[in-house]
């Protein structure tokens, strides 16, 4: 089933690319895309995020295969041409208390593959995940982004995204 991202004013993108919700035959692909998100925060930040190692994408792709048909949770995919170039993996939970907030949507990951950024995917694939989270009863959504990874925080701000919480790290002398 593919999705309307919500993005109605720009009709250029979703000619480009379409969003739908992912399947079982999108695993090992986006297995791969969990781990290359592994390794650009690694590389932004290695003293702070793990790396991937040999067993990430298939144990990526696991988990993301263990959420598929669960009613308060997303795994979409972009595709460009027939082919995956993207995911959102999000969730609709409720209280948080060590983040101090109700319940919400809660976007984990939003990837684009290097060679398919800055044509409006990810856009599409936030603007798709939001309002799949509305559609599933959340009032607020909220999302996390490396302090370094400038490009996502750009995007997310361009759609309403506000600061909220700042994390903080020290790394301790062994």
């Amino acid at each position: 089933m593919t999705l309307h991202s919500g993005i109605d004013n720009e009709p250029n993108l979703q000619r480009y690319a379409s969003i739908r919700f992912a399947t079982k035959e999108d695993m090992n692909i986006l297995g791969r895309f969990g781990a290359d998100l592994m390794q650009l925060h690694h590389d932004w930040d290695s003293s702070r995020f793990i790396s991937p190692g040999p067993y990430t994408p298939s144990m990526y792709a696991n988990h993301l295969c263990s959420q598929l048909g669960k009613s308060d949770v997303m795994v979409l995919v972009a595709e460009v041409e027939g082919t995956a170039v993207g995911y959102a993996y999000a969730a609709v939970e409720g209280h948080d208390y060590m983040a101090l907030r109700g319940p919400a949507g809660v976007i984990h990951d939003v990837f684009v593959d290097a060679g398919q950024r800055r044509k409006g995917v990810g856009r599409m694939l936030l603007a798709a995940a939001v309002r799949t989270l509305g559609a599933m009863g959340a009032t607020q959504v909220v999302l996390s982004t490396a302090h370094r990874n400038g490009a996502a925080q750009r995007l997310f701000a361009s759609q309403g995204f506000e600061p909220t919480m700042i994390e903080m790290t020290k790394q301790l002398a062994r």
